[in-house]
């Protein structure tokens, strides 16, 4: 792939409790035109909801959400991932993101964390929490000196607000949750899932 940012518009993070939802959950996704899905590391269903969407949704682009330490790498890559997304960085985590060989997208909420990434020549970032570090107006403002660097925010995106950041020119994609209502995922009402993608995937600004 070129970038995870120009995938779709939005990126779909998930949270997945049980992995014998995570076919038919990728699935409904990819139908409403958001192939591109990031998995979060935050239940123990996650890995092996990475694993089976690689295996058995091709049409998919998986990742893997909240990589916070080697080991999440590792065991990301392992999985079948094929982007990681972390909500920040480290060095150490940075090292580990750049061996696995995938695209990825460490976390950013101020001037100095892009500048240092820039410094280490990575210029796609996660902001994230996107609403509580300054949405829009903030990201505006880093355009101008810092135009090299684009961004996926995250945190608090909404249906609403996703077209604002879309128009930014340094704003490639988002990522959200609102096409994931608790309630559909609950009922298993893929095609709510699939309806709510294809409004999510028609946002390109």
């Amino acid at each position: 792939m070129t970038s995870v940012l120009d995938l779709a518009p939005v990126i779909p993070v998930v949270v997945i409790e049980n992995a014998d939802d995570a076919v038919p959950l990728a699935r409904a996704l990819v139908a409403g035109g958001l192939p591109a899905i990031e998995v979060t590391l935050r239940t123990p269903a996650a890995l092996d909801a990475i694993r089976a969407i690689a295996a058995e949704v091709p049409q998919a682009v998986v990742g893997a959400g909240t990589v916070i330490s080697a080991a999440n790498v590792d065991a990301a890559v392992a999985a079948g991932a094929r982007f990681l997304v972390s909500p920040g960085w480290t060095d150490r985590l940075l090292d580990a993101m750049r061996r696995s060989g995938l695209p990825f997208l460490p976390g950013v909420s101020t001037t100095s964390e892009v500048v240092a990434l820039l410094e280490r020549g990575v210029t796609e970032m996660k902001f994230f929490p996107a609403e509580a570090a300054g949405g829009t107006a903030y990201l505006k403002s880093l355009a101008g000196p810092l135009p090299q660097a684009r961004f996926c925010p995250t945190g608090g995106v909404s249906l609403a607000s996703a077209p604002s950041y879309l128009a930014l020119p340094n704003v490639g994609c988002v990522g959200g949750t609102w096409m994931l209502p608790a309630d559909a995922l609950a009922a298993k009402d893929w095609g709510r899932v699939t309806a709510l993608a294809a409004e999510a995937s028609a946002l390109r600004a």
